[in-house]
């Protein structure tokens, strides 16, 4: 797959706690954008953050919280990416979801990987 130029970011924010049918919500997220055929995605651990619920999660030693913020990016064309949003209707019942313009300077995979 070519991404070249204009794109669009897609930003899930939830919780590393959140599950799906018993497994990370992440998870769920990652392979169900793999199996849509998304460019890519890549699974960010914040160490610390708040949203919507104002409670600050956090990995200082002294507030050790289980579930620390968690982003999901991924980069593709906009008219995929908003293809895609359905299915984090389904899946995020509590976070952020954003999109941003983005401009694609270099995507390139390892010699010999399959795309």
């Amino acid at each position: 797959m070519k991404i070249e130029g204009p794109a669009v970011r897609l930003t899930i924010f939830i919780g590393e706690d959140d599950q799906w049918h018993h497994r990370p919500l992440y998870t769920e997220i990652v392979h169900r954008a793999h199996q849509y055929g998304l460019a890519g995605a890549s699974v960010l651990r914040g160490i610390e953050g708040y949203g919507a619920s104002s409670r600050v999660h956090t990995t200082r030693l002294l507030s050790l919280s289980e579930d620390l913020p968690i982003a999901i990016v991924i980069v593709d064309n906009e008219e995929r990416v908003r293809g895609f949003l359905p299915q984090l209707d389904e899946l995020v019942a509590e976070g952020l979801v954003i999109i941003d313009p983005v401009e694609v300077i270099r995507y390139v995979g390892r010699p010999g990987d399959k795309a």
